[in-house]
């Protein structure tokens, strides 16, 4: 069954999104794993309140869900929940709660580290139409931060690790009691991390990542429009301190194709033809992007006049149904004829009983 968000955070459809921010706030404060360690109910529930903030926190995720539902948000080119595992909550939503927790996930001995979701990239992927037809297996590459393998993302010597910051116990802060309030500020040896990194590593310099070339395979599905997005999720840059990678949003732009002009899943071809094939009609060959196709232009067509062919053009993102080749007609008119061409149509025009211009112009006769 789908999950209602907006039930899930106890607002209104038509809630602003200040509502939103702190209707989840407080179910992040109510069901956080820091006051309920051990209650898998109440981790599920903190979950499921992320999945729902974050699509009703991000207003194209938003309107895509009020309009299709939660079908809107899958897809290769959706965005849809992906929380399930806690890091990736901490590092995406952690400045929410942060001031109360710090943002990180408890570790052994009762303190924390400061773990940080890494950036999320974007790509620019161009492809055909060919490849909008069939879909397609892309390599791209690209630089971007990658964990270290020398510390294998730890910032500390091999052989050696980070230790917990002994001023504030790795909490990354520390607390000084001020009359009747306690007020907390970033610890000053750590930097706010929670942890010191005595013996840095002496390739990424105790950042724990290192700037790296990459190499990806993308699946391009068949439809796809400029603009569409195809997520790869944790394919962005590395966390730091251990944190969850982001993730890679490839933005698709579909090439220009001299011969078409793209309308949906139509493509429309603008054809000229001769006045005696539209007066008489003819068969003509048209490209097509598997091959070319032989259309009968029917006698009598004018310019403006569009035809189809059926099934010719491309396929939706959720349907293998293909749209049509729309051919829009030019018809030509010849600006000089030779005077056997000229003589035949004043003949036609005498025949029809048309007055038309005589051989010395519209006007000769009155000179």
């Amino acid at each position: 069954m789908s999950t209602d968000y907006y039930n899930v955070l106890g607002v209104n459809r038509d809630a602003d999104q200040d509502t939103i921010k702190k209707a989840y706030r407080k179910l992040a404060m109510q069901y956080h794993p820091d006051k309920n360690p051990g209650d898998k109910a109440a981790e599920e529930k903190f979950k499921e309140a992320a999945r729902a903030y974050e699509v009703l926190g991000n207003a194209d995720k938003r309107a895509r869900y009020d309009r299709f539902g939660e079908a809107g948000l899958g897809g290769a080119g959706g965005a849809g929940p992906h929380f399930e595992d806690l890091n990736d909550i901490f590092g995406a939503f952690g400045d929410i709660f942060g001031d109360f927790f710090g943002g990180g996930r408890t570790r052994g001995g009762g303190g924390r580290h400061r773990a940080r979701r890494g950036a999320d990239l974007r790509y620019f992927l161009e492809v055909t139409l060919v490849d909008v037809l069939n879909g397609a297996e892309k390599e791209i590459e690209f630089d971007a931060e990658a964990p270290c393998q020398t510390c294998t993302g730890t910032g500390a010597k091999p052989g050696t690790k980070p230790e917990y910051c002994a001023t504030c116990g790795g909490t990354g802060q520390v607390v000084r009691q001020q009359g009747f309030f306690s007020v907390a500020t970033t610890c000053p040896n750590c930097a706010g991390e929670g942890q010191i990194i005595k013996d840095p590593c002496d390739d990424c310099h105790g950042r724990g990542r290192v700037r790296a070339h990459r190499k990806l395979s993308v699946k391009v599905p068949a439809g796809v429009e400029t603009g569409t997005q195809l997520r790869l999720t944790g394919k962005g840059e590395a966390g730091e301190l251990g944190g969850p990678a982001g993730d890679l949003y490839v933005e698709v732009r579909v090439k220009k194709d001299k011969r078409f002009e793209r309308e949906g899943q139509h493509l429309v071809v603008h054809q000229k033809i001769s006045y005696l094939k539209g007066l008489l009609g003819a068969e003509i060959e048209i490209p097509t992007l598997e091959d070319a196709a032989r259309v009968e232009i029917p006698a009598g067509t004018a310019s403006g006049d569009v035809l189809r062919l059926t099934g010719e053009g491309l396929p939706g993102l959720r349907s293998s149904r293909r749209g049509d080749i729309l051919i829009e007609v030019e018809v030509e008119i010849p600006k000089k004829l030779s005077k056997k061409e000229e003589a035949l149509l004043r003949e036609i025009a005498k025949l029809k009983g048309e007055e038309v211009a005589d051989e010395k112009g519209l006007f000769g006769r009155f000179k």
